[in-house]
């Protein structure tokens, strides 16, 4: 009987620290989504006459700032940015103002996503605190979409600015002053508000920069409207950023081979003219484009001398060089394949030469597929990219030998090649895509048809002066974007815009979603260019 007693009180005794464990357990409670409150203001929000030099406001709770440094839109923009207390987490956020405040105006403190409470870090989503130093809060606002010119994707952080037209404004306003309104698009926004606005004429900016409101061409993106806009304004003005293209400038030429100097560019570096001088003797020389620099080679022919004269022009460009000369290594004649394995069906051969080509001889290349079947070529060379092009028919599923004798090729220090083989094949056509693009209300020709992959890097392209279909024959499969441009300088390429000119980039239009080219697939794709 005691042992029978023990078991149970045994089970008892579990069972009762089962149930307390039952009630002692911890769940967490509901997940805090709520963001902060802000309870008071001191100045109050929307205060006017405001001559104070600090700003308290006062939350519900803990809060913090998160990248305030980017998310805070102080507009007009202050010379000396205020400071923001303290650096830790707070129910006071304090703005101690650094600089002076311009007399009748309208300041806000936009925080974006910056204020943040300090435990699940909810943000205050776009808290603006508004003040001005006149008698009343300027009300007028203007909505501004912005986009790329070229690429699908827009940036990020780009600031919209509105610059006010008057007796100090001139074009090289935005270079040297910071503008009278400006919002910015953060990380996310689409379609930006300037809010708070005075009634005016104002010049509309945007700008992809550094984040101190100058534009500065050599390395911010812009996007400007042509006219002048007026204060107030109901329409959605939409903005396109672009890159500027630099005016050309050489700079330092520096001796990379025993004949060959390195000189970085800035702004278009083809068609560049070079003349080398040893004292009053012009020395031949010729330039080529270093490869994905922007740098040019200047070839010239050997010389004895302890310095070279180096003039370099382009347009209305012109500037003389000294460069010493000191023992270097000669560069010698190289030519290697570009294709290494498979050649794409609708590529052409190519081969690159270590030092530039002057001139070749076709009959001494030649082209077989693996019956032995000579195979018709033609050759084209690239002088500025050192690249010799052998274009032919190629068969799916062909395999084909490329011998190059020697003395087929001669190079600018007249060496000539020895003897090169190249193997290349070719897949089946099952490999491939077609796809067929039907244009549809196109406003003017000629066209730049493009496929881009989700790097925005361009793997297709075609031109066309009145054809509305355009056919892409054995591409590689993958998911592309398809654009236009409408070309209308008619040289092949797309063509920036330029501020001082006044200049819009030229036109491109995007066909919404991917497409997903699948092997051994034939696809007609419609693009309404409305």
């Amino acid at each position: 009987m005691p042992k029978i007693h023990f078991k149970y009180f045994s089970l008892l005794l579990i069972l009762l620290t089962i149930g307390c464990a039952k009630r002692g357990s911890i769940t967490g409670g509901t997940k805090d989504t709520i963001a902060p409150v802000l309870k008071s203001s001191l100045p109050k929000n929307f205060s006017t006459n405001f001559t104070g030099k600090e700003i308290k406001l006062v939350f519900d709770e803990y809060v913090k700032l998160k990248n305030a440094n980017k998310q805070l839109i102080i507009s007009p923009p202050m010379k000396n940015q205020p400071e923001i207390l303290p650096y830790n987490a707070s129910k006071i956020v304090t703005i101690k103002i650094k600089d002076t405040l311009l007399p009748n105006t309208t300041y806000s403190f936009n925080f974006g996503q910056s204020i943040e409470d300090n435990n699940e870090g909810n943000p205050y989503s776009q808290f603006k605190y508004v003040f001005s130093t006149g008698s009343y809060i300027d009300s007028l606002s203007l909505n501004v979409r912005v986009k790329d010119a070229l690429e699908k994707k827009t940036d990020n952080f780009v600031s919209v600015m509105l610059y006010e037209i008057n007796e100090n404004f001139n074009d090289s306003t935005i270079y040297k002053n910071t503008p009278r309104y400006i919002t910015n698009t953060l990380d996310s926004l689409e379609v930006v508000k300037l809010e708070n606005l005075k009634e005016g004429k104002y010049l509309l900016v945007a700008l992809k920069d550094n984040g101190n409101n100058l534009y500065n061409p050599k390395s911010d993106k812009i996007g400007f409207q042509k006219q002048y806009i007026s204060i107030p304004n109901d329409t959605i003005f939409e903005l396109e950023l672009f890159k500027e293209t630099l005016p050309f400038k050489a700079f330092k030429p520096t001796l990379a081979a025993k004949s060959r100097m390195l000189m970085g560019y800035e702004g278009k570096g083809k068609d560049t003219k070079v003349m080398v001088k040893n004292g009053s003797e012009i020395i031949p020389s010729l330039v080529t484009q270093m490869a994905k620099k922007d740098s040019l080679q200047i070839w010239f022919k050997p010389v004895k001398a302890d310095s070279l004269q180096v003039t370099v022009e382009k347009d209305k460009y012109k500037t003389d060089f000294i460069v010493k000369m000191k023992a270097a290594k000669a560069d010698t004649i190289n030519i290697s394949s570009d294709f290494s394995g498979n050649l794409p069906l609708r590529g052409r051969f190519s081969m690159t030469s270590v030092t530039p080509l002057v001139k070749f001889d076709k009959s001494k290349i030649s082209i077989r597929s693996k019956d032995s079947t000579v195979v018709d070529f033609t050759a084209e060379y690239d002088d500025f990219n050192q690249k010799m092009y052998l274009d032919f028919k190629k068969e799916p599923l062909e395999s084909y030998s490329i011998q190059v004798m020697p003395g087929a090729m001669t190079d600018f220090f007249e060496k000539e090649n020895d003897t090169l083989n190249f193997k290349v094949s070719t897949k089946n056509l099952s490999d491939y895509a077609n796809l067929r693009v039907v244009l549809e209300n196109v406003k003017t020709f000629p066209l730049i048809v493009e496929l881009t992959d989700k790097d925005g890097k361009v793997k297709y392209t075609e031109y066309t002066e009145s054809a509305t279909t355009i056919n892409f024959d054995a591409i590689e499969p993958s998911k592309y974007t398809l654009r236009i441009i409408y070309d209308n300088n008619k040289n092949k390429v797309w063509d920036t815009g330029s501020f001082l000119e006044k200049r819009q980039t030229e036109e491109v239009i995007y066909l919404p979603g991917e497409i997903d080219v699948r092997p051994n697939w034939d696809w007609i794709q419609p693009f309404s260019l409305k």
